[in-house]
């Protein structure tokens, strides 16, 4: 078994629970980086998924299971925008490329993301799997997931003898993870778009662990929607976590991200702008019925969990605020001048 993304917390956990699950040999664990988390009983790779090399791991490991769990959400860990979309999107073209030529790979599990849908004022209440977004992704993340799936659905029809499932995830939260919206939240004063209050779900991290673990040594094949029941309001879940918030208009929201991200406050994108504005709700029907996993913690309780480990314990500091709402005043002077 090989699973992808081994120097991050979501592929670095999931290969040590899945080194010690019964009728598993053993799990290869690779990544470019080495792994800041332990491994458990996996074992380490060091190799790039863009190089064509991963094609001699997959063939010499006698691979059976590939669990792709190393597409980016943040251009800053990736070392900026163009390397994360070519390890997102060209990384994920060898190493289907590679699952292509195999001759033992029989199951592909692949960790994705609802942002697939996008966030538009013309979305639907809720999300099934079979529909597509009402406005397309045009960058970021979201683009690389889309096409992502893109090329998977490509590889399920070359290789039908594969077993092909797909995991769209809502939002990570918990105790331990990092994304873009956990960073988010952990901001002294948040920006909000003006005029608007999102409809969000949140999906546990040790709920997402199971699911792909579900996913990786059971066969459920199609895609699936993941999160937690119930959703929350934008202004509540910020509420809940403490946080002052800031109403910036949507023009100058992207510009609010862009400093952000310069400041090395948050990784933020202008897709996850417009999805604080107009936010994106799942139907889960299927994980429940199919896949046959009901997550343990609802959308509130994963947020709450989140809040308790990562916020409660950090005061706001006054010069922290005051810098905050600084550095917004002066993008939206910024915004207006250009």
């Amino acid at each position: 078994m090989l699973v992808t993304g081994a120097s991050r917390y979501v592929g670095a956990r999931l290969a040590a629970l899945l080194s010690i699950e019964p009728g598993i040999e053993r799990v290869v664990a690779v990544d470019v980086v080495p792994p800041a988390y332990d491994l458990g009983c996996a074992t380490f790779v060091r190799t790039d998924i863009r190089n064509p090399a991963i094609a001699k791991v997959i063939e010499r490991e006698g691979t059976d299971t590939v669990v792709h769990a190393g597409v980016l959400a943040t251009p800053r860990t990736a070392g900026g925008r163009i390397s994360m979309k070519e390890i997102n999107v060209i990384g994920t073209m060898q190493l289907l490329a590679a699952c292509q030529r195999s001759d033992v790979v029989r199951r592909l599990v692949v960790k994705s993301t609802t942002s697939v849908y996008g966030s538009s004022p013309r979305d639907p209440a809720v999300f099934t799997e079979e529909m597509a977004a009402k406005s397309a992704p045009g960058s970021g993340y979201a683009k690389d997931a889309v096409e992502v799936e893109a090329y998977v659905r490509g590889f399920a029809r070359r290789r039908p003898d594969v077993a092909v499932t797909t995991l769209r995830f809502a939002n990570l939260m918990g105790p331990l993870v990092t994304t873009p919206m956990t960073a988010y939240f952990e901001l002294p004063v948040a920006p909000t778009p003006m005029g608007f209050d999102a409809r969000v779900q949140f999906l546990h991290e040790d709920d997402g662990l199971e699911i792909m673990r579900r996913a990786t040594v059971e066969d459920h094949p199609g895609v699936f929607n993941a999160a937690g029941e119930g959703t929350l309001l934008l202004s509540q879940a910020l509420r809940i976590a403490g946080r002052p918030s800031v109403p910036v208009p949507t023009m100058s929201a992207g510009l609010v991200g862009q400093l952000f991200r310069r400041l090395g406050l948050a990784d933020f994108s202008g897709e996850q702008v417009r999805f604080l504005a107009h936010g994106r709700v799942v139907d889960c029907t299927r994980l429940h019925e199919v896949l046959g996993y009901r997550p343990k913690h609802s959308t509130a309780a994963a947020f709450a969990q989140f809040v308790r480990e990562r916020c409660s314990d950090a005061p706001l500091r006054r010069e922290r605020v005051l810098g905050a709402e600084r550095a917004v005043r002066d993008v939206l002077r910024w915004g207006s001048d250009a």
